[in-house]
């Protein structure tokens, strides 16, 4: 089939089953790859050791797939808009609803058996494979890499995901879309913690999502002040991009606030049972970080915004089994005490 056919055919499949633009990137050595590695040495993926594996095929989509031509660069809306559900706490809006994972995979295979009719060969991947998708996504002219390392969409604004299919198609490429942040600075200047200390570089042990979903053991005592009402990861930066401004509400309603998770106070999330997280968060992003980690985090909370009615709960929590648990369900009971 003719690279351009194939290319068009594929991006009216990809806008048929609900992605927001679809774009082309060459198969190559990704452009930030020296600053990713360097990035890595500095330890500034703390727990997230997966990134220090593979180098050679997390920089360069071809040691990945043999043969690959072209990077298919995609981005889904997922944007719940702007009303807070529960205003007594935040968590990061892609996680408000189901798993982005299990929504994008499913496409994505939709994606691949039509290009396998087209005789190429993918490897798919939302977020979970080892390619710097970001690089690629600006290659191909899918928005840009703000200064808070989040890909910004001129029509999207910052509320997508992105996937790719690295394929070996010779698909033609896209032209890169240009940085429009000019001199703004508003979402190093939100950040709660300073995890954005300049532009395009991110103190991953400092940031907010990191603590609260990937670092798995007990928050610094240093931040946990700074984490404020976050229950899970943190939208500030996205919040303060004026490119936002742009941003309509996704169509796809497994991205809209889920009732039943935003209906429960923060002190009725330490009464879950193993058994009751699993079921309240069943097909969430929020299930992947297991009870004793979400438990932390609404102590951490608790401990900075709770009042004395909490304390009931918050004793009983005290006496978890889970030594993660016990620790920051103590350390809120002081702060509460504190407070008087």
């Amino acid at each position: 089939m003719d690279p351009l056919v194939a290319k068009n055919n594929l991006q009216s499949i990809a806008t048929r089953i609900g992605f927001d633009d679809c774009r082309v990137a060459p198969a190559g050595r990704a452009r930030h790859a020296d600053e990713f590695l360097a990035w890595v040495a500095r330890g500034k993926a703390g727990d997230m050791k997966w990134l220090e594996r593979n180098p050679e095929r997390r920089t360069d989509p071809r040691q990945i797939l043999p043969g690959a031509r072209a990077v298919v660069c995609l981005a889904l809306n997922y944007y719940p808009g702007p009303q807070e559900p529960n205003p007594a706490y935040r968590i990061a809006r892609y996680s408000w609803n189901d798993d982005y994972h299990d929504v994008i995979e499913e496409k994505l295979a939709v994606l691949d058996r039509a290009m396998q009719e087209m005789g190429g060969k993918q490897r798919y991947y939302v977020d979970t494979g080892p390619i710097l998708e970001r690089d690629f996504a600006s290659e191909a002219g899918l928005g840009w890499n703000g200064k808070s390392t989040v890909q910004i969409h001129r029509k999207l604004g910052a509320w997508f995901f992105l996937a790719e299919l690295i394929t070996t198609l010779p698909l033609p490429p896209d032209p890169p879309e240009n940085d429009h942040c000019g001199k703004c600075t508003a979402c190093l200047d939100a950040c709660p913690t300073n995890a954005i200390p300049r532009p395009h570089f991110v103190d991953a042990p400092r940031c907010i999502s990191y603590l609260t979903i990937e670092h798995k053991g007990s928050i610094p005592l240093e931040l946990r002040s700074l984490i404020g009402n976050r229950l899970y990861g943190c939208d500030d930066c996205l919040d303060a991009c004026p490119w936002n401004r742009f941003a309509k509400t996704s169509r796809d309603l497994r991205f809209h606030a889920r009732k039943d998770v935003f209906q429960h106070e923060l002190r009725d999330f330490l009464a879950l049972s193993e058994e009751e997280f699993r079921r309240l968060f069943r097909k969430s992003p929020i299930k992947r970080i297991k009870r004793p980690r979400f438990l932390r985090n609404v102590c951490v909370v608790l401990g900075n915004i709770g009042e004395a009615r909490d304390l009931p709960a918050i004793h009983i929590a005290a006496a978890d089994e889970d030594p993660l648990i016990a620790e920051h369900a103590t350390w809120a009971i002081s702060q509460i005490e504190s407070r008087g």
